[in-house]
């Protein structure tokens, strides 16, 4: 076992990682997908009545059978949990023998757990008003936890939180505090986000689907492409390669689904961050921007990094061009890329290659994804509807 934390530090370790989404399932494919120009997305119906839409869908099978004591709460989603974790499934499992049951701890974020699989059936009784048994427990928020907590046997806390685009990054926040609160050894933290018709007739009646690729900060964007993502990470007080060393957060309480025009919020969640990991902004080598590429977000969220970062020319981009939008797992999935970034000290995730917008272009957007010298610190934002605002923020090494 390696050194304990101070108990004076809230700083926590991320021990085993996954993350499954349209970037692929490997470390080596989430390099190659985001230093490249390679389309990740895909083109697809059947979401949107008589419409095409571009969606970050994750391309490989996901599991087939699952246990018995889940079949009541089975769906995509939970399918997805369970593919990512079989990955790292022996691994934690090794780890958290040391432990009490009791003391092992399981946060979730999602946005739209299993409705994906009731969608149909719900159809059938709105339009027919058939006598259709509807499954409700498969789509409840709560189920994705406690199907997990069910599954590897733990008996400590186990809830899953619902913020849309902020919930796993929540979920990550939430996991370092129970531990430095002492009410637990080890945590299982995370999202997952499966596609479904709810969210993206939802986007698409909001206008906020774009007609193509998405182009965060960018001269012609017009809005975000929806995707869906696995990520779970194990932490404990005990250090790692990598740490997550804080969590600001934030609410702006502006409007239900336009952030504020300013990026207050936004800004209070970064410095927040940066005062809880003890770090100052120049010492963060790279932030991934939220950066959904509507016009209100992307304009506000460079408000906040010119506010929080001054005269710093910290490098940014978006990845949500490569991954589409995964709502509830995007925080997640951008955790995992940070966590990456950070472990192999050789590339950065490209921003995309179109015109950026004139208003937004006095920033250093990575456009070489060849790292120049080792950085120590990233910072990983997540806004949500309603102003429900996070930044986490990584490091190698504690200040």
């Amino acid at each position: 076992m390696g050194d304990q934390i101070s108990t004076q530090h809230p700083a926590v370790g991320i021990h085993f990682s996954v993350g499954l989404s349209a970037l692929g399932n490997t470390a080596e494919q989430i390099k190659q997908a985001l230093t490249s120009q390679q389309n990740t997305l895909s083109l697809v119906s059947g979401f949107i009545p008589e419409k095409q839409v571009w969606v970050g869908a994750y391309q490989q099978p996901l599991i087939e059978t699952i246990p018995d004591f889940l079949v009541d709460v089975d769906s995509r989603n939970l399918r997805f949990a369970l593919t990512a974790l079989s990955s790292i499934e022996t691994a934690i499992r090794d780890y958290t023998a040391q432990f009490d049951r009791k003391r092992l701890a399981i946060i979730l974020g999602t946005s739209t757990s299993g409705i994906a699989d009731n969608e149909k059936v719900l159809k059938q009784y709105f339009v027919n008003q058939a006598d259709v048994e509807v499954q409700h427990c498969k789509q409840e928020m709560g189920s994705l936890a406690k199907a997990l907590q069910m599954y590897l046997g733990w008996e400590g806390p186990a809830y899953t939180i619902s913020t849309a685009c902020s919930s796993s990054a929540k979920a990550m926040a939430a996991g370092q505090r129970l531990i430095n609160a002492g009410l637990a050894d080890a945590v299982l933290v995370g999202g997952v986000d499966t596609l479904c018709q709810l969210t993206l007739n939802g986007f698409n009646s909001l206008e906020s689907l774009s007609n193509g690729l998405c182009q965060p900060c960018g001269a012609q964007r017009d809005g975000i492409n929806i995707g869906e993502a696995a990520g779970l990470f194990l932490l404990s007080k005990e250090t790692a390669p990598v740490m997550l060393m804080a969590a600001g957060e934030s609410m702006d309480a502006w409007h239900i689904s336009a952030p504020h025009p300013e990026g207050k919020g936004a800004a209070e969640a970064m410095q927040k961050a940066l005062d809880m990991a003890g770090v100052t902004a120049s010492d963060i080598g790279y932030l991934n921007m939220h950066g959904t590429a509507t016009p209100q977000n992307d304009a506000m969220e460079i408000k906040a990094v010119h506010t929080v970062f001054q005269s710093y020319d910290v490098p940014i981009s978006s990845t949500k061009h490569k991954t589409g939008h995964c709502l509830g797992a995007a925080g997640a999935i951008e955790t995992v890329i940070c966590q990456q970034v950070l472990a192999d000290q050789s590339w950065l995730p490209l921003h995309h290659s179109g015109n950026i917008d004139p208003k937004l272009d006095e920033q250093n957007y990575v456009l070489d994804a060849m790292l120049q010298q080792p950085i120590h610190y990233v910072m990983s934002n997540s806004f949500a509807f309603g102003g429900s605002n996070i930044s986490l923020i990584f490091g190698t090494k504690l200040k």
